[in-house]
C-alpha cells in the first residue's frame, strides 16, 4: 500500500461502493461523518446524512446518493497533506433522479490517518442548496437578522 495518504485518499474516492478494496484503505472502526454528525430533519431528505461507522458502511451511503442523483461533475481543485491529515477541496454537480434539479456545489473532505489508513473522513458541501435540489413545493420561512426581517424561501 501507498504511504503517499493523498493517494491512498484518491483511491479511496475511486472505490466507495466497493467494500473489499475499502477494507484495505480503511482501519475497521474508520468513522465517516457525512455532512452533519445527527441532523434527524436533513437525514429525513438526505438519508445517508449523520455519522456511520465502518468501511462496510461507506457502500450503502454511496449507493443511497447514487439513487437519488447522477453525478455529472467532481472535481478536486486544492489538496493539502500534512502529517497524518489529507484536506481535499473542490466542486460537484448533481442532477436529482426525481425533480432533475442540478446543484453545483463546493466541497471539503478531511481524513485523518492512522498506521496509513483511513480512520476519520468528513465530508461537508452546501447542504441547503443539495437538499433543496429535490425541493418539490412549499416554502419555508426563516429570520436570521435580529434587526431584520423574516424571509420566505
Amino acid at each position: 500500500m501507498s504511504t503517499n495518504l493523498t493517494a491512498v485518499l484518491q483511491e479511496l474516492l475511486q472505490n466507495t461502493t466497493n467494500v473489499k478494496v475499502l477494507r484495505q484503505l480503511m482501519t475497521p472502526d474508520a468513522v465517516y461523518v457525512s455532512l452533519n454528525f445527527d441532523n434527524p430533519e436533513l437525514k429525513k431528505v438526505e438519508p445517508w446524512a449523520g455519522t456511520h461507522k465502518g468501511p462496510q458502511s461507506l457502500p450503502e451511503v454511496f449507493a443511497a446518493i447514487q439513487r437519488c442523483w447522477k453525478t455529472l461533475d467532481f472535481k478536486v481543485t486544492d489538496s493539502i497533506e500534512q502529517g497524518d491529515r489529507v484536506a481535499f477541496f473542490g466542486s460537484f454537480t448533481y442532477k436529482s433522479n426525481v425533480t432533475g434539479k442540478e446543484i453545483t456545489s463546493p466541497f471539503g473532505l478531511l481524513a485523518r490517518f492512522e498506521g496509513g489508513k483511513v480512520a476519520y473522513l468528513e465530508f461537508l458541501e452546501d447542504s441547503y442548496g443539495t437538499a433543496g435540489s429535490f425541493k418539490t413545493g412549499g416554502a419555508t420561512r426563516f429570520h436570521s437578522d435580529p434587526s431584520g426581517k423574516e424571509v420566505e424561501v
